[in-house]
C-alpha cells in the first residue's frame, strides 16, 4: 500500500510503505526513546519502519481526522536517511541514544535541505546556507529530521496560526488552540506523530505548549544550549530546545544539543563546563525535603479549573514529603512589565538573519510588512517592530532592570530557603481557534534568563491538559529536569489524546455507529447515532412518529456514571427540541462522554407528555 500526504501551500508529496502489521511488535503512539532504542538493538523494529509508522500517523491524524494541521511539511528524504541509519547500526553499531529516532523540528529551525520560514508565506521556499547548530547536533547524534512542525508566524504569539501553515489544532480538543508558538511541535508530539520535537522559548514558546498538550519541556537558562540558525525574535531572550511526552526523551535530547558553541556567544558560560548529563542526573532528587515556593498572586489570577488541577498536584507532592510555602515577591511584577526585549531586538535581529543566512528575495522586516507577506493575526506585531525605531537610552534601562530581575528573584529563592518556585505556566484554558489565548506567565523566566521547566499538572474538569512550572535558579536546569522526572514518577500525568488512538492496520480506528428505537403508547422516535473519535464528533439523526407532535418534548444525550446504573448524568445536549419531528446535527463528545461511549454507558432519554417527568431512558448500543 503506498499513501500519499499532501502538506500545505507547498506540497511535498512522499510515497512510503504501509503499516507495520506482522513487522515489528511495535506501536509508535506514547512510545519514548528507551523503548524504541531497545527495539532498534534487538532487531525487532528498524528505523525505517519507525518513519514509516509515524508518516501512517501523520497521514491519519495531521490532514485527517482531528486535522491537527501540525506540520509545514514532511521531509522526503527521511526514509533514505533512516535506512542509511539502519545499515550504519549493523555495520558499526549505534552512536547512541538518538540513533535512528524520528524527531519533530520548529519551523524556526535552519535546515538546509528543507526550506525554512518561521511558517511565513514570506519564506516559502527559503533555504538557508547553514544548519541550525542543534539540528547539526541532533543529525550527528543519528536522529532523523522527520518534518518541519508549523508555529505561530515568526514565533511573535501564543496561538500557532500563520500564513503558511495555517491553524494548528490542540489534539486533547480540535475545536482549541495548542498554545505557541511551538504550538506544532507541541501538537505533533502530543499526537505521536514524532517520539520528540523541538521548539524555541522567547516568552514561553516551549512550556505554554508543554502545557496545553500535557507535555513537558524546558526553558533552558540563557547560553546553555545554542540559537544560531534560529530564526530570531529577540537574541537575548531567545533559546531553544526539545519538548517531549516524558522527561526522560527530554533529558536524552538535552544531553545532545546543550553545550558551547563558538558561533553563539551567550553559550560562552559552557565553555569551561562539564556537560551537563541530564540523564545521569535523573535520579539525584528526592522530593522528599524539597522546598517548593507556592507564587500566590500567580496562582490567585488563575482560571479556578486551572488551579484545581495544580493544587491537586500540589496536594501529591505534599504527601510525599516536599514542603510547599505561599510566597510573594514585592516588586516583581513592575520588573516584569520593564524588562522584555523584543519589542527592541525583533526588527534588526530578523534583517541580520536574513542577510546571514542568504535571504536574496526578502531582505528585511520591510519587505514583509510592506508587501503583506505574513497572516493578519501577526500584522500588529510586525507592523510596529516595523515603524518602531531603537531607543537605545530604552533599550540599555531595559536590559539593566532585567538583571534586577534576576537578582531579586536569585535573593528570594536563597532568602527563603526555596529549591524552586511554581506557578501555572498559563493561567487559563485553552482558547477556541480564532481567539486571543489569556492567562501566560512566561515572563519571569524569560525576562530574567532563569530557567523554567512545565510539567504535566493533570486536567482540567473538562479534559483539558494543564501546566505546572518550576523555576530555579541560573544553571539548576539539570536539578530542575530531575525534579521534573519525580513529580512524573509520582504523578504518571501522561494521558494519550483521545482524537489520535494507536492506528489500526494502518489507519485511524473507523466511526462506531449504533441504531436506536424508542416505543412507547405510540410515540415512535428512532435514529442513528455515529461517533468519530478522531474527530470528538457524535453525529446523530433523529425521526419521530406521532399523531400530535407537541406531545414531544425533547431527547436529550446522558451518560450513566452511578455504580449500579441507578441514576443518569445530568444532560449533555438535546438532540430533538420541542415541536419536532426530525433533527440531525452533531454534538461535541467530552473526556467523560468518550469513556461512557467506550463502556457502553450512553442513554438517550425522552420527555413527553404522557411520561414520567424524568421520562425514559434507552440505552444507545454502538
Amino acid at each position: 500500500m503506498k499513501t500519499v500526504i499532501a502538506l500545505t501551500l507547498l506540497v511535498s508529496v512522499l510515497s512510503f510503505s504501509g503499516p507495520l502489521t506482522g513487522q515489528t511488535d511495535i506501536d509508535v503512539t506514547e512510545a519514548g526513546i528507551p523503548e524504541l532504542q531497545d527495539a532498534l538493538d534487538s532487531g525487532r523494529v528498524t528505523s525505517v519502519q519507525l518513519v514509516d509508522a509515524y508518516l501512517a500517523r501523520i497521514a491519519a491524524y495531521d490532514r485527517q481526522g482531528p486535522r491537527l494541521n501540525s506540520l509545514v511539511r514532511v521531509n522526503p528524504e527521511a526514509r533514505a536517511i533512516a535506512a542509511a541509519l539502519d545499515r550504519e547500526r549493523q555495520q558499526s553499531g549505534s552512536r547512541g541514544p538518538l540513533h535512528g529516532i524520528p524527531v519533530i523540528v520548529k519551523d524556526n529551525y535552519n535546515t538546509i535541505d528543507l526550506p525554512t520560514t518561521a511558517s511565513s508565506v514570506a519564506l516559502a521556499g527559503f533555504r538557508p546556507s547553514a544548519n541550525a547548530t542543534q539540528v547539526d547536533r541532533l543529525i550527528a547524534a543519528g536522529a532523523i529530521i522527520l518534518a518541519k512542525s508549523n508555529l505561530h508566524e515568526f514565533a511573535y504569539g501564543i496561538t500557532s496560526i500563520s500564513s503558511l501553515g495555517g491553524q494548528t489544532r490542540n489534539p486533547y480538543d480540535p475545536r482549541r488552540a495548542p498554545g505557541g508558538s511551538s504550538g506544532g511541535t507541541g501538537a505533533a508530539v502530543a499526537a505521536s506523530l514524532g517520539t520528540v520535537g523541538m521548539g524555541s522559548d522567547t516568552c514561553g514558546s516551549i512550556r505554554i505548549p508543554s502545557a496545553f498538550n500535557n507535555l513537558t519541556g524546558l526553558r533552558p537558562s540563557k547560553g546553555l544550549s545554542s540559537i544560531y540558525g534560529i530564526i530570531p525574535l529577540s537574541h537575548t531572550q531567545d533559546v531553544a530546545g526539545p519538548l517531549a511526552r516524558s522527561v526522560t526523551d527530554l533529558a536524552l535530547v538535552l544531553d545532545a544539543v546543550a553545550g558551547y558553541d563558538p558561533l553563539d556567544e551567550a553559550t560562552r558560560i559552557m565553555q569551561n563546563r562539564t556537560a551537563p548529563d541530564f540523564f545521569g542526573q535523573l535520579e539525584s532528587v528526592e522530593l522528599e525535603g524539597l522546598r517548593l515556593g507556592r507564587l500566590t498572586e500567580y496562582f490567585d489570577r488563575a482560571d479556578s479549573t486551572v488551579a484545581a488541577a495544580l493544587d491537586e498536584t500540589l496536594e501529591q507532592l505534599q504527601r510525599a514529603g516536599v514542603e510547599i510555602v505561599d510566597v510573594d515577591i514585592s516588586g516583581l511584577e513592575p520588573l516584569i512589565a520593564d524588562s522584555g526585549l523584543i519589542g527592541f531586538e525583533f526588527k534588526p535581529d530578523l534583517n541580520a538573519y536574513l542577510s546571514e543566512f542568504g535571504s536574496d528575495d526578502i531582505v528585511s522586516l520591510a519587505d514583509i510588512v510592506e508587501q503583506g507577506l505574513y497572516h493578519r493575526a501577526v500584522g500588529g506585531a510586525l507592523g510596529r517592530s516595523q515603524d518602531r525605531e531603537l531607543d537605545r537610552q530604552a533599550y540599555r534601562k531595559a536590559q539593566a532592570t532585567r538583571s534586577q530581575l534576576r537578582q531579586l528573584v536569585e535573593t528570594q529563592l536563597v532568602y527563603q530557603q526555596l529549591d524552586a518556585l511554581v506557578y501555572p505556566t498559563i493561567g487559563m484554558t485553552q482558547v477556541f481557534t480564532g481567539e486571543s489565548q489569556p492567562g501566560s506567565n512566561c515572563s519571569l523566566s524569560a525576562n530574567s534568563g532563569l530557567p523554567a521547566i512545565s510539567v504535566p499538572a493533570g486536567f482540567t474538569s473538562s479534559g483539558l491538559p494543564t501546566g505546572l512550572e518550576l523555576l530555579g535558579p541560573f544553571l539548576s536546569d539539570t536539578r530542575l529536569v530531575a525534579t521534573a522526572y519525580r513529580i512524573e514518577q509520582l504523578t504518571s500525568p501522561r494521558q494519550t489524546p483521545i482524537a489520535t488512538p494507536p492506528l489500526v492496520n494502518g489507519v485511524a480506528p473507523a466511526p462506531r455507529q449504533a441504531a436506536w428505537y424508542f416505543n412507547h403508547f405510540g410515540l415512535t422516535v428512532s435514529g442513528t447515532l455515529t461517533y468519530d473519535r478522531t474527530t470528538r464528533e457524535l453525529g446523530y439523526t433523529l425521526h419521530a412518529v406521532s399523531a400530535d407532535s407537541r406531545r414531544l418534548h425533547a431527547v436529550t444525550l446522558h451518560a450513566d456514571n452511578a455504580p449500579f446504573g441507578d441514576f443518569l448524568d445530568p444532560a449533555a445536549a438535546n438532540l430533538l427540541p420541542p415541536d419536532s419531528l426530525a433533527s440531525e446535527d452533531t454534538v461535541f463528545i467530552d473526556a467523560d462522554l468518550h469513556q461512557a461511549i467506550q463502556e457502553g454507558r450512553i442513554y438517550l432519554r425522552v420527555f413527553a407528555e404522557n411520561l414520567p417527568p424524568a421520562g425514559l431512558a434507552v440505552p444507545v448500543n454502538f
